[in-house]
């Protein structure tokens, strides 16, 4: 009898193979052999999980958004007022600044899947739906801020939340490239909610 294969099993496989890839390459030096041989596995295992590299960079891309999501959602649950909005927007944002090893990998990948979206129309249409959902989220949760008397109400949250996310997406990139330090990334990103703060 021909072995059986898991087959969510063998693409999370996969997808962590290339995640690891990508974080110390970029996607330009990985190729689907590449990441065969990292996940121990064939080409052709590789190929029946994903139909080219495009299809498996934006499932490594959710891989590396579930990772986040799940470390925020952990340390809001661990913080001391967890069902506050500001707690979830300050834990949101500070999610997307690396601060370890293992957010500065994701960073990296989201850096590499950004410099080849710029030239790939499919790709790019998939970060702007990401970057649609997270600003949403933002400004929910700075619009529900307000209603606790926890952020300034004249505040714009649309516009807020544009800014708050250009600011610590530039706040990644700049750790990764060592200009700012996981600490002092953090700082500025604290000094900028501070400012929305609303006064006592």
């Amino acid at each position: 009898m021909p072995k059986q294969v898991d087959y969510d099993s063998r693409r999370r496989q996969v997808v962590a193979a290339a995640f690891a890839l990508v974080s110390e390459r970029g996607l330009e030096g990985v190729t689907m052999r590449d990441v065969a041989t990292r996940a121990g596995v064939s080409v052709g295992a590789v190929q029946r999980c994903f139909s080219g590299k495009e299809e498996m960079v934006v499932s490594v891309v959710e891989e590396m958004n579930q990772r986040v999501s799940a470390r925020v959602q952990g340390r809001i649950a661990g913080s001391v007022t967890p069902g506050a909005a500001a707690t979830m927007l300050e834990h949101t944002l500070a999610g997307i600044v690396p601060h370890d090893e293992q957010s500065l990998a994701e960073t990296r990948v989201w850096l590499a899947f950004t410099a080849h979206a710029s030239v790939t129309p499919g790709l790019a249409a998939v970060q702007r739906k990401q970057y649609e959902g997270l600003t949403e989220l933002v400004a929910l949760l700075l619009r529900t801020a307000q209603e606790a008397g926890d952020v300034r109400p004249t505040a714009d949250a649309d516009q807020e939340a544009d800014a708050l996310i250009a600011f610590t997406d530039g706040l990644g990139m700049q750790v990764a490239v060592g200009r700012h330090t996981p600490d002092s990334a953090q700082a500025a990103l604290g000094r900028r909610l501070a400012a929305l703060r609303a006064p006592e």
